[in-house]
Formats: C-alpha cells, structure tokens, sequence
C-alpha cells in the first residue's frame, strides 16, 4: 500500500511515499523518540516540558537550527512549515527552496521530501513535532509521517478559521477527520501519534471557554476517529488566576466528554498578543509563563523570547527563551502560591461556559453538520477570526483584574446566570467613555501599558537595541 489508508493525497505526493508498512515499520522502530513518552515522562514528573517554534526554509539551515536549538534543553522541538506549504502551493514552495530559501518563513517539508524530514529527526534527541497552520494537511500529514515525526498539530476549526478567508469549514473537518482515523489506525498497531490542537486560536484576547470550548470539539471528532493522545493547548491572557484555572479545566472538562482510553494533556502557548518591549519585562512574562504552566498543571509549555516584540527572534534568543521557561517551571519557584478560592471560582465559571458551548453541537447526530451550523448561526464563534465562515461577532473586554471576559457575547447560547456573571466582573468603579475600538486597543496593548505603569522610564531598552 503505497500510502496510509483513507488518506486521499494529491498524485504527486502519493507516488513520492514509501510503502505504508515502510513507513509503519520505522514509526516502530526503536530508535524513534516519541512524542508521546515525552509527554508522558513530564506528566508523571510534574514539571512542563518546552518546546520552542522553529521554522527556516533551507535544509541545511534547520538541520543546524535544530542542534542549536536541542542543546538548550528542550523536551519537544518543532518543525514549522511555510506559508505556501500551508496553502498547498508546493511547487512555489519547491521553487523557493532551490532558489531563495530564506524568502520561506518556515521548512516547506513536503517539498524537501521525507527523506530530508528523518535526517532532521536524527539529528536531535528528542522528539520533533509539525507546526503549520493549514486547513487541509493530508499531504503534510503523510510526508510527516514518512519522516518519522510522531506529533502533528492542528485541527478542522482551530486551523481553519483564525486562518483562512474562504475555505469551508466543513472541507476542513472532512481533510482532518482522515488526519485522525489514520492516528487511529496506527493506534491499532501500537503506535501513537500525538494530536496536538490549536486552542490559541487567533492568538489575542481569547476569552479560555471560546479557545476550551473550540478544542473540546475537535477533540470529540478527534476520539471517534481512534485518536488516543490529544495535547489541548491553551493561550496565555495575561491574568494568571484566570490562566491557571484555564488550564486546570482541561483534565476536568476533556475527562467528561471524552473515553478514558484517550490521554489528553494540558499545553500553554506563552503569551501571543503584543509582547514587552523592555528586555526586563519580557523575561519576567517568559519566566511567568513557566511558573503558571506548572501552577496550571501543565504538560508542555511552547515558548516565546525576548525578541518577540521586535520580529523573528534569531537562535540565540529562543535558546534563551528555553532555558527562561524552564527556569520558570523549576523548582526555584515552588514557593509561589495562588489564591486557591479565586482559580476554583473561574473554573467554575470557565467549565459552566464551556459546557453550555458545547452541548447543543455534541447532542446532535451528525457533528460536523452541527459545527457548520452553530457557527453559521454564531452559537460557536471566534474573535478576529479571518474567516468568512465565523461570525466575529464576540468581542472579549479586560475586566479590571486584567482577565478576559465577553465585552459582547454575539449569538453565544449562554444563560442569564452566565450573562449575569459576566457582566458583574466588567463592572468598574470607574467610568469607561471608550468607543469599541479603543477600548479593544487598550485590551490588546495590556502588558505594555502595565510595562510602562511598573517599570521606571529608561530602566530596559530592546534587546536590539543594546
């Protein structure tokens, strides 16, 4: 069989695969790191492993990047794909490659071919997961498996809607829905493949029960397909009650709806909105963003750098971003303690939304007929989506803690209860005279505004700076 089964590929991809057998035998091979015993070994450890975003065009370039990058510590490393891979445009992609690979914002892997994706794996020793960004990744998918990667991430919503203009959603969850049942089947034959989903979503002011609810989904049709290893990532917001509460919910609120065979762990994405500009701040968020992932319960924490507000880090930046972000999860912070009452009391709340999200899509016979219409309706919806297909109509407010609530719930199937409390935690004691759009501004640029409130004028400049 000269590719996985169920999975419909383009010809050219699927005359470039060896044999499915082939690429099963090497997937059991002992000498493959797999995701899974990583993820594995940190949950029963208790501390998150890092995993930081990675991505260049050239091969020899990210053969170098990866072991540059692995002797900084690293549980998990990344392969992130360029933009014309993402969107299917290989050739543009291949052309790239051979003649201007730095115009590539990521490693288009399918052009390279699977035998330059198990060079990549060999030359670390730990194992490398697939970031991207596409709606439709069989064809990743497929050269990703060949290449001996074991984590895959993405899902038929999560990237689809933050993502793309036009493509239907429901052609999204069909391509993912053959993602999944092939996960599924080498579940069957005793290798997993972990599924990690995309709950960051369109990367700012995500209110936890949109970025929970989303996954939640995904992971439900991801558990029908035979799917047994599901990593759920969440977004760091910027209050870290409520991101720790967030994150804690994701053992509770998977456990319910999904079968026990199926071992879901907990992800933070560090903060993704407008980053510090003051080197000082900036590691403080990334060393804050190690201790929540660990206060959260955590399995993995992928990282972000010193740079972030400047553009692409280079590599020693996100070496550094590493080792700040395991600092963080280490030890040396285990005397910090929250307010326990507070994280129970946004768990409720946060479980409580979810649910009332989720359930009339789950209840219904056909779940992907029901995703398509709740988001036609705007019962599921997603902020500052680029998609035609969602509504938008949600807009997420800080409140004055610096969590992230509804400003506006759009067609959101919430209770009075709900509604009620929502909106008892954006009452202020002072007036907001605001428009919209200036107050979704003053949202976004939350940690530069608390930057310039805590930090004397002149203490830091930029790291490009100095």
């Amino acid at each position: 069989m000269a590719s996985p089964p169920g999975l419909e590929l383009s010809t050219a991809v699927a005359a470039s695969l060896p044999d499915w057998s082939e690429i099963m035998a090497h997937l059991s091979g002992p000498e493959l790191h797999h995701a899974v015993d990583a993820l594995s070994a940190a949950d029963k450890a208790g501390r998150p492993l890092v995993q930081p975003r990675c991505g260049v065009g050239g091969h020899h370039e990210m053969v170098e990047l990866l072991r540059d990058l692995g002797s900084a510590g690293p549980g998990i490393l990344s392969i992130t794909i360029d933009s014309h891979t993402r969107l299917r445009r290989y050739e543009v992609a291949a052309a790239l490659a051979r003649t201007r690979p730095k115009d590539l914002n990521g490693y288009p892997l399918v052009a390279h071919g699977w035998q330059r994706g198990r060079e990549l794996c060999s030359v670390v020793d730990v194992p490398v997961e697939v970031r991207h960004g596409s709606p439709d990744a069989r064809d990743l998918f497929a050269m990703a498996l060949a290449s001996g990667i074991t984590s895959f991430e993405g899902g038929g919503i999560g990237y689809n809607l933050p993502y793309s203009k036009n493509f239907p959603l429901r052609e999204s969850m069909l391509a993912w829905q053959q993602v999944d049942r092939v996960c599924g089947e080498a579940a069957q034959s005793g290798v997993i493949i972990d599924r990690e989903l995309f709950g960051t979503l369109s990367g700012v002011l995500v209110p936890p029960s949109v970025s929970l609810a989303i996954t939640l989904i995904e992971s439900v049709a991801a558990s029908r397909e035979g799917v047994r290893c599901l990593s759920v990532s969440y977004p760091q917001g910027g209050e870290v009650h409520q991101d720790v509460a967030a994150l804690r919910c994701i053992r509770s609120l998977f456990g319910r709806y999904l079968d026990p065979e199926v071992t879901v762990y907990p992800v933070l994405h560090q903060f993704m909105g407008v980053f510090p500009r003051l080197r000082e701040s900036a590691v403080a968020l990334i060393l804050q963003g190690g201790l929540l992932a660990r206060l959260g319960g955590a399995t993995k924490v992928v990282s972000k750098t010193e740079q972030e507000a400047y553009g692409i880090p280079d590599q020693a930046a996100n070496a550094a971003g590493i080792r700040l972000t395991a600092l963080g999860a280490s030890e040396m912070f285990d005397f910090v303690q929250l307010d326990e009452d507070r994280i129970a009391e946004e768990m409720h709340w946060i479980e409580r939304e979810v649910m009332e999200l989720v359930e009339p899509v789950l209840e219904q016979e056909n779940l992907f007929e029901a995703i398509s219409s709740a988001f036609a309706r705007g019962s599921l919806d997603i902020p500052f989506s680029a998609s035609v297909n969602a509504r938008s109509q949600v807009l997420p407010k800080r409140d004055r803690h610096g969590c992230i609530r509804y400003g506006r719930t759009g067609a959101l199937p919430f209770s009075t209860a709900t509604r009620r409390r929502n909106d008892a935690c954006l009452v202020s004691e002072q007036v907001d005279d605001r428009n919209a759009l200036e107050s979704v501004t003053a949202d976004l640029y939350y940690l530069l505004r608390r930057e310039a409130q805590l930090i004397p004028s002149g203490l830091g400049r930029g790291p490009r700076d100095r």
